[in-house]
């Protein structure tokens, strides 16, 4: 039996030390088992990954409520074109409040659109039974995109999906039946991949490399280097030793103490320092992979070290343009295709207001719609009114407030000379 041996009482893996290992032991209960049940996906890293071990990654868990959020915080209108070529929006029409006013008895619109986003983000799909109306759907209810099977009929090729309630039997809905929000990429067309399909390596690694660098602290035990002896210990320093395994070297604070030698013992001190034992580098690496699948820039995923400060315009335009704008396309034309008829689709569309995150400050605002207003010399593009709106005022009294600032100015200027 070796002093090791002696001294712990039993053989020791290299990870009861903190030490690096080039192998583990898998639980297939733990690692394979609960992870696969709960509907989640194996990786080569030996962790089978699901909705609850990747929320529990601060990162992914930050870019997926980040998505779901503004998503579900901007405001969603359906807009009808007239006739005579001008747009207004379509506060009348029945989908025009299930998007902005109550999509369901349960829910806010924020709560319905950041739900479904978040399930289209994680699963892939998100659904929500259509309640039949007089003039279109009364109400959106959300159900499990994971009890739900999507079929495609080889003879008409429309979909239908079969949907397992938690209790009860197997019900089967029409594709005229389901608010279907599919993720921008698909393998078959039909249905989307989620974000646990498409990251579930990258995460099954982090995982490993956070419960890695938990386990080395949580042992505690974390010397600064290893002890040699020529010969063999004696039982009475092998017990002083162990005594000081207990009283000095247990514990985070005690990181990086050193033995007291006897006998001739001598220390070797490790090349890694503390940083390395607890992998920093790889988990850095690992937090920047989550953020390169979920398409969310790294300050906002909260990487502190990237300067940023003075250019948060183009950082809410580049998180607008390259992570939200396809989800945004996603929600207009499935909205387009569940929710209005084939003849409102002609003149009706919804569109989602992307301002509310584009905005700047007070005076960057107010150089906009000064020179979106127009004035003397310049002509604009929108109308008083149309800003005033934007900034949450009154319309001004009179019916002012629809005509061009610029043409008011000119006509006043003429009348006076």
């Amino acid at each position: 039996m070796s002093w090791l041996d002696r001294l712990f009482g039993r053989e020791v893996e290299a990870s009861a030390l903190g030490l690096p290992q080039a192998y583990g032991v898998l639980d297939l209960k733990r690692d394979i088992g609960l992870g696969l049940l709960s509907g989640g996906y194996a990786t080569r890293s030996g962790r089978a990954v699901s909705e609850r071990s990747a929320m529990s990654n601060a990162t992914f868990q930050r870019a997926v409520t980040l998505i779901s959020s503004a998503v579900g915080m901007l405001p969603m209108n359906l807009h009808q074109k007239l006739g005579d070529g001008s747009i207004e929006k379509a506060d009348a029409h029945p989908v025009h409040r299930l998007l902005r006013k109550m999509p369901n008895s349960a829910q806010t619109p924020f709560e319905f659109k950041s739900y479904m986003q978040g399930r289209a983000l994680l699963h892939g799909d998100a659904y929500a039974y259509k309640v039949p109306g007089v003039r279109g759907p009364q109400a959106l209810w959300p159900l499990d995109p994971r009890r739900i099977t999507p079929v495609q009929d080889t003879a008409d090729f429309r979909l239908r999906f079969k949907y397992q309630p938690k209790t009860g039997a197997e019900k089967v809905y029409e594709q005229a039946e389901i608010f279907h929000l599919r993720a921008p990429w698909s393998s078959d067309g039909l249905t989307g991949e989620g974000l646990l399909k498409l990251a579930a390596e990258v995460l099954g690694m982090a995982d490993v490399v956070d419960e890695t660098a938990a386990a080395i602290l949580r042992n505690g035990t974390q010397p600064g280097g290893a002890l040699t002896h020529p010969k063999e210990l004696s039982d009475a320093a092998v017990n002083r030793l162990r005594q000081q395994m207990r009283d000095r070297m247990q514990g985070a604070e005690n990181a990086g103490r050193w033995f007291v030698l006897e006998e001739d013992m001598k220390a070797n001190p490790f090349p890694s320092n503390g940083k390395d034992l607890e992998q920093v580098a790889q988990r850095k690496f690992q937090a920047e992979e989550i953020g390169r699948v979920s398409g969310v820039p790294r300050p906002l995923l909260m990487f502190d070290e990237t300067a940023w400060g003075s250019g948060i315009e183009q950082l809410g335009l580049f998180f607008v343009t390259y992570c939200l704008m396809p989800w945004f396309v996603a929600w207009e034309e499935a909205v387009a295709r569940d929710l209005l008829s084939e003849r409102d689709r002609d003149s009706h569309y919804a569109k989602f207001n992307e301002g509310a995150l584009l905005r700047g400050s007070l005076k960057d605002q107010a150089e906009f719609f000064a020179k979106a207003i127009g004035g003397p010399g310049a002509g604009g593009f929108m109308l008083p009114d149309e800003a005033r709106e934007k900034m949450d005022m009154n319309p001004l009294d009179g019916g002012e407030g629809r005509r061009p600032a610029w043409k008011q100015d000119t006509a006043q200027g003429t009348g006076d000379a």
